[in-house]
């Protein structure tokens, strides 16, 4: 059932949100679990221990900000999201199992790259963005259509923009996860320049905003 507009709608998404934030804060504080203090050694200077961990920065620092640019679209799409309603916990709960899968795979990463066998983890890696990417495109599809669970006053030139560039998300993730099997860096620059299309808004939005 479709929670009621006005007050007991923005209640119900507002518990939504919350539960949300807390869970994608919770992943990207488990990323830094990764970055270890290197053991004291007479035979091993500190810096060069620390300059061994480069993967592991590397991959805090792509998580960390892929993780903020999936918070900064989840709330993005909740500023048009008025109501709830089951499916819609679903698809979110959904979603946010995809993010809490982040940190493993962040971890993964940083063990192989570099290594053997640092394709397959690029493709465990890429292969969680797609899955992330398709609950992204389900949740705001089900929201969406019909303004089923839209506010009254949603302009629908935003939604049309919003919709076609959350399509993109899971054709080109999946072109990251094949292309880490051929050329592990070439996958991780697609999935940053990924990561900075999705962090700029929608042109309708952008253009209202000036």
């Amino acid at each position: 059932m479709v929670a009621e507009s006005g007050s007991a709608g923005d209640k119900e998404t507002g518990r939504v949100e919350a539960f949300s934030d807390g869970v994608f804060a919770i992943a990207i504080t488990l990323l830094v679990l990764d970055l270890k203090i290197p053991s004291a050694s007479p035979s091993a200077r500190l810096a060069d221990q620390l300059a061994k961990q480069w993967p592991a920065y590397l991959a805090f620092l792509i998580s960390f900000s892929f993780i903020g640019i999936m918070w900064i679209n989840h709330h993005r799409l909740f500023t048009y999201i008025r109501r709830t309603d089951h499916a819609l916990l679903i698809l979110n709960g959904s979603l946010l199992m995809g993010v809490t899968v982040v940190p493993f795979t962040t971890a993964l990463l940083a063990a192989y790259l570099g290594h053997p066998g640092q394709d397959v983890a690029a493709m465990v890696y890429s292969g969680t963005y797609v899955v992330i990417a398709v609950f992204f495109n389900l949740l705001w599809h089900h929201a969406a259509t019909g303004k089923r669970l839209l506010g009254r006053s949603a302009d629908m030139a935003e939604i049309a923009a919003l919709t076609k560039q959350y399509l993109f998300g899971p054709l080109l993730y999946l072109v990251c996860f094949g292309l880490a099997r051929l050329n592990v860096t070439a996958s991780l620059l697609l999935n940053v320049a990924l990561a900075i299309f999705f962090a700029l808004p929608p042109k309708p939005a952008a253009v209202r905003e000036r």
